[in-house]
Formats: C-alpha cells, sequence, structure tokens
C-alpha cells in the first residue's frame, strides 16, 4: 500500500511538469511513532501570512522539530521570512514532492494554504499516517469534508482544525453552562461579521474572472492551482485574495463561522441543517461573495432540544437587531491580525447573541466567553454559576500534545468537518442566490439539481483526481 502511494505521488508530481526543491539542510528526529519524551518532526505547508502565524504559534509550544517547510512561492516577501527564521528546515515548492523526499521524516503536517487546497494536502498526508492541522475551514466542497471524515476513521490520525477558541475560555465555558443546564431551550442565534471584507466595492456586474497576467518568477502557479480548473494568474487571487471568489475561498461564513458558531454547534448537538434561507443578498454575483448577506440555517428538534434557528448577518451596514440590554460590544483580544493589518473595531464588533426560553446570551468570536444580558431570571442564575475548568493547552498545544498522546484534540475532523458543511450550504445559498432544503439523512440538497452537483463541485484537473480515492 505504501508503495503504490508512493509511486501515486511521484506520478502525480511528474504528470503536471517539472517542480523546484530548493537546496538546504536539515537534522531529523526520531521518525516513526511519537514518544512523549520526544518532540514531534512537523512539516509546514504554507508559510506566508496567515501560514506564517501558524508556524510561528506551533513552534513556540516548544515540543517540535520544523523539518520541512513547502510553499508554492518560497521567493515572496511573506515567505522569506520564515526561510530565515528557520534556515535548518528543507524547503519544497510543492507538497507531493516534500512527502516522497520526507516520508520517514515527517510525524505531522500543519496546513496553513488557501481554502481550496486544504483537502489534497490533508488527505495525502493522512494516508501516509500522519497527523493534520488544518486551518479552517476545513474544506471548500461538501464532499470533501465527507472524505475527510472517513479518512480521519480509515486511517485512525490526528486530526485538528485551526479555530483556536475552541481550546480557549469560550469552549470550556460554553460545554460546562450546557451540562449544567445553564444554556438550554435555544431556539435562535444571531450571529454577526460586519468588517469590511476584501470584495466589498467590487462591481457586482462582472461576468468574467480578471484578465491573466505574467506570473511571478518565485510562484509555482499550476502547483498553487492544485484541484482547482485552471484560471490565468491574475494578482487578485493570491495573498488572501483567493477568499474572494467561490472557486477559490469561502468568503466572510467560512473565514469567521468557525470563531463564532463553533461552540454552538458542537454543544448543541446541530449537525447539519434542513433548510438554508438567503434571507438577503445584497450585490449578488456568480463568481465572488455578496457585498452583504443575511442567511437563516434551520435546525430541527433534536435530544430533547428545540427546533433552532442560526441568522448570520456578514456586510458592513447589515447589522442585526441587538437587545436595549446589550450594553457594549467587545472586541475580542485574541484575534490574529490579518495579513492586510488588524480587524478594525466597530459599533457591534463579530459575535454572536443566543435566545433562550429564559437567557439571552452575548459573546464575540474566537476564545471570548459569554455573558447573560440582565434580567430578574439572570440574577437568580448567576447566583449558582458552576466553576469553569481552564484550559490546560492552547490550540496549537494540544494538536501537538495529541500527536504524542498525551490529549485528544478539540476541533478533530469528526467535530469541525459537520461544522465545515454547514458553510459549505450557507455559501451555495449565496452564490446561487436559491434557498437550500437539505435531507440530512441522505446528506443532499432536493430542490436545487445546481446546488446539489455543488455539493462535488467541478471535477478536479487532471494529475490531481487520485486524491479524491486515497
Amino acid at each position: 500500500m505504501k508503495n503504490s502511494r508512493r509511486s501515486f505521488i511521484r506520478n502525480s508530481v511528474l504528470g503536471v511538469g517539472a517542480v523546484t526543491i530548493l537546496p538546504s539542510h536539515v537534522v531529523f528526529g526520531k521518525p516513526g511513532r511519537v514518544m512523549p519524551s520526544d518532540k514531534v518532526n512537523v512539516a509546514f505547508c504554507g508559510i506566508g501570512n496567515r501560514g506564517g502565524q501558524i508556524l510561528g504559534q506551533i513552534m513556540q509550544t516548544g515540543m517540535v522539530n520544523n523539518v520541512a517547510m513547502c510553499d508554492t512561492d518560497m521567493g515572496a516577501p511573506h515567505t522569506t521570512r520564515s526561510i530565515e527564521a528557520h534556515p535548518d528546515a528543507q524547503q519544497f515548492q510543492d507538497f507531493r514532492v516534500m512527502f516522497d523526499k520526507m516520508d520517514k521524516s515527517i510525524d505531522a503536517v500543519v496546513v496553513g494554504t488557501p481554502d481550496f487546497s486544504h483537502f489534497p494536502i490533508a488527505i495525502l498526508a493522512m494516508s501516509m499516517g500522519k497527523g493534520v492541522y488544518v486551518e479552517k475551514p476545513l474544506t471548500r466542497t461538501f464532499q470533501e469534508s465527507e472524505l475527510l471524515i472517513a479518512a480521519a476513521k480509515k486511517y485512525k490520525v490526528v486530526t485538528q482544525m485551526g479555530n483556536q477558541g475552541h481550546s480557549e475560555g469560550n469552549y470550556f465555558q460554553f460545554k460546562t453552562w450546557v451540562e449544567n443546564g445553564i444554556i438550554k431551550d435555544v431556539t435562535k442565534v444571531v450571529a454577526h461579521m460586519n468588517s469590511a471584507r476584501r470584495w466589498h466595492g467590487w462591481d457586482t456586474s462582472m461576468t468574467s474572472f480578471p484578465k491573466g497576467e505574467p506570473v511571478p518568477e518565485t510562484l509555482a502557479w499550476d502547483t498553487w492551482l492544485g484541484t482547482a480548473q485552471f484560471h490565468e494568474y491574475n494578482h487578485d487571487y493570491i495573498n488572501g485574495q483567493w477568499r474572494c471568489w467561490y472557486d477559490f475561498g469561502m468568503g466572510a461564513l467560512g473565514d469567521w463561522g468557525a470563531h463564532i458558531i463553533d461552540t454552538v454547534h458542537e454543544f448543541l448537538d446541530l449537525g447539519l441543517p434542513y433548510e438554508v434561507d438567503p434571507v438577503k443578498i445584497e450585490g449578488h454575483n456568480p463568481l465572488f461573495y455578496p457585498q452583504a448577506s443575511t442567511l437563516d440555517f434551520k435546525f430541527p428538534k433534536r435530544k430533547g432540544m428545540p427546533a433552532l434557528t442560526i441568522s448570520w448577518f456578514d456586510g458592513i451596514d447589515n447589522v442585526p437587531e441587538i437587545p436595549s440590554n446589550y450594553g457594549e460590544s467587545e472586541l475580542a483580544s485574541d484575534i490574529p491580525a490579518a495579513s492586510t493589518g488588524q480587524i478594525e473595531k466597530r459599533k457591534l464588533n463579530p459575535g454572536k447573541i443566543i435566545y433562550s426560553k429564559d437567557l439571552t446570551f452575548k459573546g464575540g468570536s474566537h476564545g471570548s466567553t459569554l455573558s447573560i444580558l440582565p434580567s430578574a431570571k439572570a440574577e437568580e442564575v448567576e447566583k449558582r454559576l458552576p466553576e469553569v475548568p481552564e484550559s490546560p493547552s492552547n490550540h496549537f498545544e494540544n494538536f501537538i500534545l495529541a500527536c504524542r498522546g498525551e490529549e485528544k484534540t478539540r476541533s478533530p475532523f469528526e467535530v469541525s468537518a459537520p461544522l465545515s458543511q454547514v458553510f459549505v450550504l450557507g455559501t451555495l445559498a449565496q452564490r446561487l442566490n436559491t434557498k437550500i432544503k437539505f435531507d440530512r439523512k441522505t446528506k443532499q440538497i432536493t430542490n436545487n439539481k445546481m446546488a446539489n452537483d455543488l455539493l462535488v463541485g467541478t471535477p478536479p484537473r487532471k494529475g490531481w483526481e487520485e486524491f479524491y480515492r486515497l
């Protein structure tokens, strides 16, 4: 099996043309099974922008060796900083070459690349027995998340999606409050992210993709495209701009949803919605995300809990109505700075409002904890709030400790993949500007054939098909 997989890697690389391996030197740690006393040998895919931030956070754990770094542009300013900081790590421009050359020297892989490219890297690493940390959202299509759920069961490797709040106060408080009956009988959640996005202000009458431009000398464009359909290079596809396009990214919902509704989704046992209703789509365009959108995700009754609707609001002025006793809106202190700078503070910062039968809660994003909006019932409940345990490890430490067999990850694919699938259904409603009716048992969209076809998406480019059969 391993030999055939290595042949697949080698053949797939040769099938798409030559790739560059940048020379360097590396001291390898112990290959094979990681023991608690060992450092984990980690390979990093995507080492600029957000990928560079993740690299730094993983290295700060003090429990890893950086044995390899891979990026399709190893000569850009945002990647050279990582290269200069880690001169002993082997350097590659193609993850397939990296896995072929360094299989025995890698214990775990960290994926900090554009949304659409998460899947092939992750599933190849898993098939080779490597633990994987994948930045959110997990995948760009519904089927890719299905395949990663199956791969996690098949290969029994450590998995973690990078929604960092799942290892901070928000996670432990929400879990404890649900277990102790503080959060119960929730019927409505309002989730909001109203900061400016990269595509805001674009011409919504656009009918074709940007014209091709010369490819930068340091960029392996064909490798960057990976499984995606061919597009001529344009600067509006790289360095975070990929998030704007349905072909490459997951918009505001995929970017922020996992930092806002992750605990709601897990601890209220939501699973998949039976309907997604695009209540408002402002500036619809079939190529890139709306200027503003309001989406209602409808979930049925489950395990003694009432039916629940999550209303998602994005767009600068598309702000939800807030309760009169809401108070101030705080900006989470642990939000990573974007490549374009720190997120702007707004009158209503990213977060959520949770409406239950007796209480209303407000919360921010990432690790921000909830507070209970003032009421007579709230005063009574606050006298008996349970003690909330502190996190034993941050999200990056949690992953590395899991690779060493010392902890279990808090956002494994069995938890994070269904959450990402919720976002996929939302982006389909945005893309087609239509209501989505979804059969939770068959996992099919029942009212729109085009939307149902997009659960799988367009076929991968020639030479990339095998990733979907690993």
